[in-house]
């Protein structure tokens, strides 16, 4: 196998947050696959092929990655933010678990600035103490599990960064979140609202959970939610490193 898979991060959406590690591995590839937004973001040029596809075709497309590259293309599989947070990694591996005959194949994975920490970044430092992570899309997971999540990580008194909290699909999901948020008894932490981090109409909005509404957050919002200590600092919001 003379190819080469790259699973790359193109970070939150500026181009001056992609990493100059990715940046070179675009600079070299033959074929591009990602969502159709993603692959937008990677300028045109001889000998490129650009491969965009729909957002449910996550192991067709990693397939089709693994193919290329095995007949000696030099692909890269983009993704935004980190390619391995609820992103193309997993699924580029998954496939090669089906595919037995590609696992010799040269594969690396570049990351990239995740959309929660250039939100975290931009509203101070909620994630200055432990947290965690959670997707909120049921496409692949039940409704279930991501509510029992949610009630531990409020037990467990993390800050929780929330991806993909509203779609147009499924717009009440967020919303009976926050309501299992409330129940929880976390209705006075702060809830950061990020939307389109990086991008020219970026805009960060801080409420307590009580005064949080559902149609505050889209599909290009990141939501992270305050542990019980998150305070304010004039503009700024952090989690103190000391837990008392």
């Amino acid at each position: 196998m003379t190819g080469t898979l790259t699973i790359a991060g193109l970070g939150p959406g500026s181009e001056a947050l992609v990493t100059p590690e990715v940046s070179a591995a675009l600079a070299t590839a033959t074929d591009i696959l990602g969502y159709k937004p993603y692959v937008s973001r990677v300028p045109p040029r001889p000998g490129l092929k650009l491969h965009p596809s729909d957002n449910r075709e996550e192991l067709q497309r990693a397939s089709e990655a693994l193919r290329l590259a095995a007949e000696g293309g030099q692909v890269v599989v983009v993704s935004s933010g980190d390619p391995g947070v609820f992103a193309m990694a997993s699924a580029v591996f998954e496939a090669l678990e089906q595919a037995p005959q590609y696992q010799e194949l040269p594969i690396r994975v570049l990351p990239g600035i995740t959309a929660m920490l250039a939100a975290a970044a931009r509203a101070g430092a909620p994630l200055g103490h432990d947290f965690c992570a959670i997707n909120l899309s049921d496409n692949l997971k039940p409704w279930a599990v991501i509510e029992k999540r949610l009630r531990l990580a409020a037990e467990g008194d993390f800050a929780i960064a929330m991806y993909n909290p509203r779609s147009a699909s499924r717009p009440e999901g967020f919303g009976r979140a926050l309501a299992v948020l409330k129940e929880s008894g976390c209705g006075e932490r702060l809830v950061i609202f990020a939307h389109a981090i990086s991008a020219a109409d970026e805009k960060i909005e801080t409420v307590s959970l009580n005064e949080a509404r559902p149609e505050m957050a889209d599909m290009r919002t990141l939501v992270i939610v305050g542990n019980s200590q998150t305070r304010r600092v004039g503009r700024w919001v952090y989690a103190p490193r000391r837990v008392e």
